[in-house]
């Protein structure tokens, strides 16, 4: 069966396009739940804006990741509750970010 962890360590791999920072890190990801014995992931997220240009390429990446893994039935839940801000940010991404900007 697929692991929380292994989706995990997948989405560490999708980056924005814009600042090149996984979602991992940049606290996009609310959740992840596998069910179905590893068949169907559901992964809760947000968008660091609304309007994000970015919202279907970063899908995408996020499901042919996941599927990559054995997965037949990926899932985006996209929310806005709570918004994003950048408190969600891993420490590390923080760092690049006060590097870049």
């Amino acid at each position: 069966m697929i692991s929380e962890e292994a989706i995990y360590e997948q989405l560490k791999e999708v980056l924005d396009p814009e600042i090149q920072i996984d979602v991992v890190n940049l606290g996009m990801i609310y959740g992840v739940t596998v069910a179905d014995e590893g068949k169907k992931v559901t992964v809760r997220m947000t968008l660091t804006t609304m309007g994000c240009p970015a919202m279907e390429e970063l899908q995408g990446d996020i499901v042919r990741r996941i599927e990559a893994l054995g997965v037949d039935d990926v899932e985006i839940d996209l929310t806005f509750d709570p918004p994003w801000n950048k408190d969600m940010m891993s420490d590390e991404a923080k760092l690049v970010m006060r590097y870049l900007f």
